[in-house]
Parts: structure tokens; sequence; C-alpha cells
């Protein structure tokens, strides 16, 4: 590994680290405008939300890197205490890269972007129309965190009201696909979040999961079983018993004469087919496989990747029972 103190470092080099080991990051597309009525329009992936009461976002308005001077939406800011922040969204992120450039204070990026100015309802920079959501804010505080290049200024702004929509919703929540987000990476790469891209995990149930610590010995001492299978199984709140396991197996012993083959157990995990891999493998056990206990281990893996926990945990409790 690579042991750095930033002190050590030029400023480029830490830049460049926290850009590549903290991604991928949500881009605020930040729309200003100036006491003289000139709009601004930057994105800022320094950013995130922090708190629904009030409803507060933040983001760094950076010193530039070259010569350590304030950015037009900083300048802005500090002169009227308010801005818009909008998703960025695949559809418009070639347009935001354009707007991205720096311009002198006079130039408005939407003409330079293409994007469209809406009038917004509370504060006085404008809205940006394709994205589909908006959030009109409030600057409450603006905490600078150095004084040299590339010294952050943090802008915590208050969300004064929402415009969102109403075709990015799925039950109740925006949908990952529908709204279509990018995210922004080291150098020039970028993360498109929908699509395959996007997973879902179940949550702990009100800490009743019996954690990591209680996994069985078996289980920790797997060459099969990945960390992320094992965070999986230890969301369980309860493990079945040996007797349990046992009698879920049985269901789908075969004959005793019945003939399988290894290849058959791995045509069935190319299809991800668990069950028609648990057959095959207690029939493999059954002609005295050598390695029964490792293909219901895989068994197991594949059960508990296709959301079926039950199977997973029946199976694999019943492999350490070997």
């Amino acid at each position: 590994m690579i042991h750095a103190e930033p002190k050590d470092l030029p400023i480029p080099q830490i830049h460049g680290y926290l850009l590549g080991g903290v991604q991928p990051r949500p881009i605020a597309l930040v729309s200003t405008v100036s006491k003289e009525g000139v709009n601004n329009l930057s994105p800022f992936s320094f950013y995130n939300a922090f708190g629904a009461n009030p409803p507060t976002v933040a983001f760094s308005a950076s010193r530039r890197g070259s010569d350590a001077t304030f950015k037009d939406t900083y300048n802005n800011l500090i002169e009227m205490k308010e801005c818009v922040v909008q998703a960025v969204t695949h559809a418009i992120i070639e347009q935001i890269n354009l707007a991205s450039a720096k311009f002198a204070a006079d130039v408005d990026e939407f003409r330079i972007s293409g994007l469209t100015p809406i009038d917004s309802d509370i504060v006085a920079p404008k809205r940006v129309e394709e994205s589909p959501f908006q959030m009109e804010c409030k600057l409450r505080q603006m905490i600078p965190l150095g004084d040299g290049r590339g010294s952050g200024n943090l802008a915590i702004c208050e969300v004064v009201k929402f415009h969102i929509a109403d075709d990015i919703f799925r039950a109740g929540i925006i949908y990952p696909d529908f709204i279509d987000l990018v995210g922004r990476n080291g150098g020039a790469f970028y993360t498109r979040a929908s699509g395959d891209a996007v997973f879902e995990l179940n949550k702990p149930d009100k800490g009743n999961c019996i954690g990591f610590e209680r996994l069985p010995a078996f289980m920790k001492e797997s060459h099969v079983y990945s960390g992320n299978n094992l965070g999986r199984f230890a969301l369980t709140e309860k493990l079945p018993t040996d007797e349990e396991a046992a009698g879920f197996i049985e269901s789908f012993r075969q004959p005793k004469d019945k003939k399988e083959s290894k290849q058959k157990f791995f045509r069935a995990l190319r299809r991800q087919d668990y069950e028609s891999m648990l057959r095959t493998a207690l029939a493999l056990g059954d002609q005295g496989h050598l390695n029964i206990k490792i293909l219901l281990e895989r068994t197991a893996k594949c059960a508990l990747e296709n959301g079926n926990t039950e199977s997973a945990w029946n199976t694999a409790v019943f492999a350490g029972s070997l």
C-alpha cells in the first residue's frame, strides 16, 4: 500500500487521491446569479445531503487550484445568499460538462451549455428546466476550509422548495432507472447510477440480526463464501438447527441408485439453478464424491446470491455438519 501524509504530497496528487478514492460522488448542478444579474451555472462533485429537518445540502465551492482565487459560484453566494441545486442526469451530462469550463464572470453558462433557465418561486437564481430534481436553497453558512490553492469552502444550504418531476417515482420513491443520475469519479470517469449498476440490499431488522460474530466457525473458515456472502448470512435473526437443515435437505434427496456427474452440477451452476445443484450434489455424495462439502457450499452460495436465504442457510448448515 501507499502510505503518505498530505503535508508531504503536492496538492494535485492529494486532489487526485481524493477524486479516485472517494467515488462515485453525486454532482450538484448549482445555479446562482450575480448582483449585476448575470446567471451562473456550474457542477460540483464535493456534494451531498446532510439532514431532513431542516432539509440541508452542502457542496464545496473550492478555490481555484491554479491561483487560489474564488470561483463565480462562491462570489455570488456570498453576495446573494441564494442558489438552486439540481440533479445531474445522463440525458444532460454533456451539456453540464460544457458548463464546467472556466469562463469570465460576465458569461452566462446557460447560454454556453444550451440548458434552459426557468424562474424559481422563492430565490432569484434560475432553475434548470431539463433537470427532473431541483432544490431552491438559501445559504445558511459558508465555512472556509483553507486559504490556499484548492482549498474548500463548504456552502451549507437550506432547501426552501423542491421541484420534482412526478414521472421519476415508483411506489413512492425516486426510482434510480427513472432519474438516471450520473456520479463523478477520478480522472475523466463518470458513473451512470441506473440499470445493472444499481442493486438492492435488505436492511438489518431493528438490530435483531445475528451479526458476523455469531456465524458458525465452519462458515467463516470456508474458502467458498466471500465476505459479502457472510455479511448477508449474518443478517438473519435465527440459525436453522441441524435437524431443521437435515429435514430440508431430505426433500431434495434422490434415490440412492441415481447416478449423477460433476458436469451436470456445473451446468446447473452456470444456469444459477441451485435446486438442481443441490440434488446433484447430494447424489454425488451418495456416490462417495470426496468434495461434497465444497459442492454444497457452492450451492448455498448460489442460493444466497439469488435471494433464497432459507435454502442457502439450510444447505450451509448441512454442509457444515459433514
